[in-house]
């Protein structure tokens, strides 16, 4: 503790902040990687016109308040005012849709990664390029505003993402990690900037438009982890801090989307490695050693934070279903007048499942909130649970079947990767609130995945943790790149507790995603009819 506070007392800790979908979370490191204090400030999206968004004063409230409990974090276990920092790192929910004007006013709110709004944007420019364009990513966003005359378009003269607006704010640098950047535009493995020839073919897509703009003109600059990214203004401090007890000047590294940092964190930079992040949303990162064969709609191409090819499977909903049914238990406790301890009530639960049928003895979970392109849902969910007159409708099935929901989807599109592409990955990572309770979402992602799975110790710390360790990389690489810098500098021999697939699991996960697959009209009725 007496050399945490020394170091951080003499500026030498390093910040990593995350804009997750529920929470905002700060973490200070030393340069070995090592948590010193920590603040979070929790939030919600809300649908507004059907568009998810949070508003600009929630994102500068809770920016705020995220930092403030960070500040009274450092207070109570170190007695110090946090006044100076070695580096910053800032993370965000990944793409998305913030366009400014010349004055820097914001044109429309924040359209998140979670709205499915812009399927024929993105169905025409993956045709255009022959190159998958998800939904959630801002291009997609941009090209259907035009598509939908949205008036604001001319007046557009920058483009970012949530990660970037507040690095913007920050440093007045409009740049962006290449990760977070793959999100805005496809990427070229050969240059790691925006591919040319997709820009172009973008420019003549819109020529007639005349747009008092080019597509290079309004997008951020692309940088590479370790990069210099500019410094904390005066003004940058301010808005970080209104107390005004934060000095000016600390080199920020690119700022990157929460896929980049979920690799970082995870020690899922190098080939054949790979990491999943399950949370709100889920998606699976492989780091690949040769192109796909042939372009699929439920994978994307994305890219590390240093700018290596990533085949990515991105679904919209994870937990948010399991989490509303473990509310449901908590209110039953509540009703007989038991207090509740949510981590014991979760790992009970969870715990739990791992005794029900392999193949959740005919109970099927659909998790859907919000839409989800890999399995052709476009419109908001609608959450289901369907099961047989005659199935083993037991506790432990009911949980392993929501459960198993959780990761459904996100196997629909890994079967693609593993089974078709015959992509090879020697482990995946997990990370996110999924695995906290040990052995249960790590060993139904090894059996969804058919592949080891390890969970390292800081698998609880997540995206800030991995901004701050691209933070930290900024300012104290020594010529190395940055899988050298995390396999010798943090992780070490760290390799994590790794859980090999069950063959009985796999088997019954196999056989709940057939049904599942035969149960999917049923999910697209209900939106049609409720």
């Amino acid at each position: 503790m007496g050399n945490a506070k020394e170091l951080i007392e003499s500026g030498k800790a390093v910040m990593g902040l995350e804009f997750g979908s529920t929470r905002i979370k700060a973490v200070l490191i030393n340069e070995g990687g090592e948590v010193l204090a920590q603040g979070s400030h929790t939030w919600e999206n809300r649908l507004d016109n059907g568009i998810w968004t949070y508003t600009m004063d929630d994102i500068t409230g809770g920016l705020q308040d995220c930092y403030r409990d960070l500040k009274a974090d450092v207070k109570k276990n170190y007695d110090l005012t946090l006044t100076k920092l070695a580096a910053i790192g800032i993370s965000g929910m990944m793409h998305g849709y913030l366009p400014f004007d010349g004055n820097d006013k914001p044109l429309t709110g924040f359209r998140t990664w979670r709205n499915t709004i812009t399927g024929e944007a993105a169905a025409a420019l993956s045709k255009e390029f022959n190159f998958n364009v998800p939904q959630r990513w801002s291009i997609a966003h941009l090209y259907q505003a035009i598509l939908n005359g949205e008036s604001h378009v001319p007046d557009i003269r920058f483009l970012t993402t949530l990660a970037g607006y507040i690095h913007w704010k920050l440093t007045g640098e409009k740049v962006m990690g290449v990760g977070e950047a793959s999100g805005m535009f496809p990427i070229d493995d050969a240059t790691k900037d925006y591919d040319a020839k997709m820009m172009q073919s973008f420019d003549a897509l819109i020529a007639g438009k005349n747009f008092p703009w080019t597509l290079k003109e309004i997008l951020p600059k692309v940088l590479l982890a370790g990069d210099d990214a500019g410094t904390l203004t005066a003004d940058g401090a301010k808005f970080l801090d209104p107390e005004g007890d934060l000095a000016e000047g600390t080199p920020l590294c690119p700022p990157e989307g929460d896929a980049g940092t979920g690799m970082a964190a995870t020690n899922a930079v190098a080939k054949r490695t790979g990491n999943v992040s399950a949370g709100t949303s889920v998606f699976a990162m492989v780091v690949l050693e040769k192109p796909l064969n042939k372009v699929h709609e439920e994978l994307d191409m994305v890219t590390t934070p240093d700018g290596s090819a990533v085949a990515m499977v991105h679904c919209n909903n994870c937990t948010s279903d399991l989490n509303a049914w473990i509310q449901i238990f908590k209110e039953f406790q509540e009703l007989f007048g038991q207090e509740t301890d949510m981590d014991e009530l979760y790992g009970k639960l969870y715990k739990n499942a791992l005794n029900g049928d392999k193949d959740c003895g005919g109970l099927i979970s659909f998790n859907y909130f919000a839409g989800e392109p890999v399995t052709g849902l476009n419109e908001a969910g609608r959450p289901l649970f369907v099961r047989k007159p005659d199935a083993a409708f037991s506790l432990a099935n009911f949980m392993r079947s929501h459960l198993y929901g959780s990761l459904a989807t996100l196997k629909v599109g890994c079967d693609i990767l593993f089974k078709e592409e015959k992509v090879e990955v020697d482990r995946l990572f997990g990370h996110g609130g999924l695995f906290k309770t040990e052995g249960v979402g790590q060993g139904i992602l090894a059996a969804a995945m058919n592949a080891p799975v390890a969970v390292m110790k800081t698998a609880g710390e997540g995206g800030p943790w991995g901004m701050a360790l691209l933070a930290s990389y900024r300012i104290n690489k020594q010529g190395e790149d940055l899988g050298t810098y995390l396999n010798t500098r943090i992780f070490g021999s760290d390799a994590g507790e790794v859980m090999q697939p069950d063959p009985a699991d796999v088997e019954g996960f196999n056989k709940y995603i057939e049904d599942y697959k035969k149960l999917l009209p049923c999910q697209h009725k209900a939106v049609e009819g409720f």
